[in-house]
């Protein structure tokens, strides 16, 4: 009888729970909060009215997941500045230290007029940035139900955008922006700016010329509003899934690896992908759907992932020059119908010839044959 009468409060409790938070939409940000397995526990524990996921890598590990969520493009403080429910960011820094800078960098998107409630899950914290009585509520109502310690904070609102700090990074690891590696951190803040010929170093960066090259042809940058990141965009590797059409259409990727989804397509069956980071991105976010790529590199990869492919994918590594040049004689091909991969494959390789080594299938394992693994 005991348990019985357990087992009712407990279904009570619960019901209590998800009438709390069912007008609450979550909004999760990083590939870790997935990974790391903290929305399945608060999907199970809140019962939110709704999990929106922003950025690429959490798309891709949403995914994986098989979790019920949407997805939205636009940077988190945009998607929150739009919510007309209550809502708060659900992140996992890769230090405690890195998951408060990103909520104040949001928060600062946001300010002054909308406060940001943050679940930072690398140090098990609630920060309530810019508070208001409604978002006090709403910090205050998750601490109790998750037992996380609760922290006012304040962000200000952006400064101009002449010069940006990229707080949080890790001597050593590589600096992103825009989705594009610039160089390698030398300390825990890279300090860039615009000068008159573009963006450009200030301090703590090893900087590479021909990452600023390739964001000078970008166009116009804010500084203030760009996408900086520094280290693996994820760190667990990706899941095997489904399987992608025999014939379709080819996606192009050009040095821009979270543009991926953009240009993925129901009918897409393989993708170009320029550039060694470009190509273990797109890589690592194909494979769970089984969408084979055809990579082109010159080995200056950055290790932004865990490096995996679909079945049928093949990897270049060319022999004389840069991937841009090899990757600019293959755009005709990728502009073609509906064609079959294994037969674009063949052609691709047939066209560049002995430019180039076939690195992925390794020797051995089928190398340089392009029906490897289907």
């Amino acid at each position: 009888m005991l348990g019985r009468r357990e087992e009712e409060n407990r279904k009570g409790r619960d019901r209590s729970r998800a009438g709390r938070f069912a007008d609450t939409i979550i909004v999760v940000h990083g590939p870790e909060a997935f990974d790391e397995g903290d929305v399945a526990r608060l999907m199970a524990l809140l019962a939110p009215g709704e999990i929106v996921v922003v950025g690429v890598m959490a798309r891709t590990a949403a995914e994986e997941s098989g979790l019920p969520v949407s997805f939205d493009g636009r940077p988190p403080s945009r998607v929150i500045r739009e919510i007309r429910k209550r809502a708060f960011l659900l992140n996992r820094g890769k230090t405690p230290e890195s998951g408060r800078i990103f909520g104040e960098i949001v928060a600062s998107r946001l300010a002054p007029s909308n406060p940001l409630v943050q679940l930072e899950c690398s140090s098990g914290t609630i920060l309530l940035w810019n508070g208001k009585r409604q978002e006090r509520d709403l910090a205050r109502l998750l601490a109790t139900e998750t037992g996380f310690p609760l922290k006012e904070a304040h962000a200000g609102s952006p400064a101009g955008s002449l010069v940006r700090e990229i707080r949080g990074c890790l001597p050593g690891e590589a600096v992103l922006v825009e989705g594009i590696v610039v160089g390698t951190a030398t300390a825990d803040t890279v300090i860039l700016r615009r000068g008159q010929a573009g963006i450009e170093p200030v301090s703590g960066l090893s900087s590479k010329a021909h990452g600023f090259d390739k964001l000078a042809h970008l166009g116009d940058i804010d500084l203030a509003k760009a996408w900086c990141k520094s280290g693996p965009v994820r760190r667990t590797s990706p899941r095997r899934g489904g399987s992608a059409p025999a014939a379709g259409r080819v996606a192009v990727i050009d040095h821009c690896g979270h543009d991926l989804y953009r240009a993925l397509r129901p009918d897409t069956c393989g993708v170009l992908a320029i550039g060694d980071d470009t190509t273990a991105v797109c890589g690592h976010i194909c494979t769970h759907g089984g969408i084979p790529v055809f990579g082109v590199v010159d080995g200056d990869r950055d290790g932004l992932v865990a490096e995996d492919f679909a079945p049928g994918s093949v990897v270049v590594t060319v022999l004389d020059g840069r991937d841009d040049e090899a990757g600019l004689e293959l755009l005709p091909l990728a502009r073609e119908g509906p064609v079959t991969w294994r037969d674009w494959t063949t052609r691709a390789l047939a066209l560049l010839g002995d430019r180039c080594r076939v690195i992925h299938p390794p020797p051995g394992n089928g190398g340089g044959s392009p029906e490897t693994g289907s």
